[in-house]
C-alpha cells in the first residue's frame, strides 16, 4: 500500500506561484523499477478529475495542454518527493490537486490539496 500527502496548497493571486509537494511512503526508485508512474491531477467543482502532469516509470513527462509551459513535475528519489512547480497561476487553475502512483490496477491517491487562484 502505497500511500501519498500532498502540501503546498493556498490562495494565490493570479500570476503568482506556488509549489506542490507530495511525499511518497515508498521509494520512488523502487517505485519506477517496477513500472510505476507518478503524476499530478486536478478536480475542480463540476469537472471531471484530470491530468495535470505525469512522469511515466521511464521517465517520459506530459503535460495537460493548459498547463504546458507554466507548469513543472519533477521527482526526488533522494527525497521520495514528487513535486509540482507552477507559475503564471490563472484563477481556471482552481481546484484540489491530488497526487497519483500508479501501475497496472494499483492505484494510489493523496487526500488532495486545495489551489485557489484568485485576487
Amino acid at each position: 500500500q502505497v500511500q501519498l500527502v500532498e502540501s503546498g496548497g493556498g490562495l494565490v493571486q493570479p500570476g503568482g506561484s506556488l509549489r506542490l509537494s507530495c511525499g511518497v511512503s515508498e521509494s520512488i526508485y523502487s517505485l519506477n523499477a517496477m513500472g510505476y508512474a507518478m503524476g499530478w491531477y486536478r478536480q475542480a467543482p463540476g469537472n471531471e478529475r484530470e491530468l495535470v502532469a505525469g512522469i511515466s516509470s521511464w521517465k517520459i513527462v506530459t503535460y495537460a495542454d493548459s498547463v504546458k509551459g507554466r507548469f513543472t513535475i519533477s521527482a526526488s528519489s533522494a527525497e521520495n518527493t514528487v513535486y509540482l512547480q507552477m507559475n503564471k497561476l490563472k484563477p481556471e487553475d482552481t481546484a484540489v490537486y491530488y497526487c497519483n502512483c500508479r501501475q497496472g490496477n494499483n492505484d494510489y491517491w493523496g487526500q488532495g490539496t486545495q489551489v485557489t487562484v484568485s485576487s
